[in-house]
């Protein structure tokens, strides 16, 4: 059994010492276990740092395509390594890495083949309290979209069986957290949380600038995932809400015209007819999304399969 533990990095030369310095060469139930470092187009020392420390893989991507893209490519490159558990983990030594035995147990133990770090949201003292409300909200949006119990959504501290791996595919550039699981879930992969420890952090999260743009990027990112993997059910709750009113103000209209006062009650006609209409348009939207979904499906399944079909190659040979 090999594990690969992978950290996607952009300019981590300060912090990626300290990270890979905490990082196991020997985790129980594994005969290897190799690291893995994705360069996402970093312009400082990150590479050389990661040479000099004895990193095992490289993934030098040529320019820099954000978090989601980095993951990805790790994932691919620890399979064609030969990773039988891939654990993402990050370079501003965030999560402890002592804590990486308790992510791959209930792997080893199959009792999961996808299982994420939950972090002492509550505890945590460098948590705003805003952060921490839309830490749990977005948990509470990915527990019910994919049907799963995860504690910690956002934590990129995970751990993934290789069957796992190979079916995942990120459509939203910006992070894979919330995605990764909503579409593991709908796929049937067995997943669980496990309780793990943070360090004291290194640096300024990067991906959470400032409050107004974690709340802007937060509710885009929930908005699209709900888009992406319910849209159905998305834009049917749209068509509900507008044709309530739409249907009431044609009912008030037809009332006033039976009473003989249909002159003066027109703009009722006009205002129900257009949410109505808007309603249906709404309703047709998510039919068709609904269609590109299923295709969307379709494609991800094919991409796991001809991936599938090249590791498969290369372990025969």
């Amino acid at each position: 059994m090999k594990l690969v533990i992978q950290i996607p990095c952009y300019n981590e030369e300060a912090t990626l010492p300290e990270t890979l310095a905490d990082l196991p060469r020997e985790v129980d139930g594994f005969d290897e276990v190799e690291w893995l470092i994705i360069d996402d187009g970093s312009t400082d020392r990150t590479v050389e740092v990661a040479e000099a420390h004895g990193v095992d893989h490289i993934v030098r991507q040529s320019h820099n395509q954000g978090l989601a893209v980095a993951f990805l490519s790790g994932l691919e490159a620890a399979l064609r390594a030969g990773a039988d558990v891939i654990v993402n983990t990050d370079g501003d030594n965030q999560y402890a890495a002592r804590c990486i035995p308790d992510l791959t147990k209930p792997i080893l133990e199959r009792k999961a083949q996808f299982v994420i770090g939950a972090r002492p949201i509550s505890t945590i003292a460098h948590f705003s309290f805003v952060k921490r409300m839309l830490q749990k909200l977005g948990s509470w949006v990915v527990r019910r979209a994919s049907g799963t119990k995860i504690d910690d959504a956002p934590s990129g501290f995970r751990a993934i069986h290789r069957d796992s791996a190979i079916k995942l595919y990120v459509f939203d550039r910006y992070t894979y957290t919330l995605e990764t699981i909503i579409q593991a879930g709908r796929m049937g992969i067995p997943m669980m949380s496990v309780p793990i420890e943070v360090n004291d952090p290194t640096r300024e999260s990067r991906l959470i600038r400032s409050i107004p743009q974690y709340i802007y990027r937060s509710i885009k990112t929930i908005i699209r995932i709900a888009v992406l993997y319910r849209p159905m059910r998305f834009f049917s709750w749209l068509s509900f809400v507008l044709i309530l009113p739409g249907a009431w103000a044609f009912a008030r209209f037809l009332y006033f015209y039976a009473i003989g006062q249909g002159g003066g009650n027109v703009q009722s006609l006009i205002i129900g007819a257009a949410l109505i209409a808007v309603s249906a348009i709404f309703f047709v939207a998510g039919l068709i999304a609904d269609l590109v979904a299923a295709n969307r499906v379709l494609s991800a399944d094919i991409r796991g399969r001809l991936l599938r079909a090249e590791l498969d190659g290369r372990q025969s040979k």
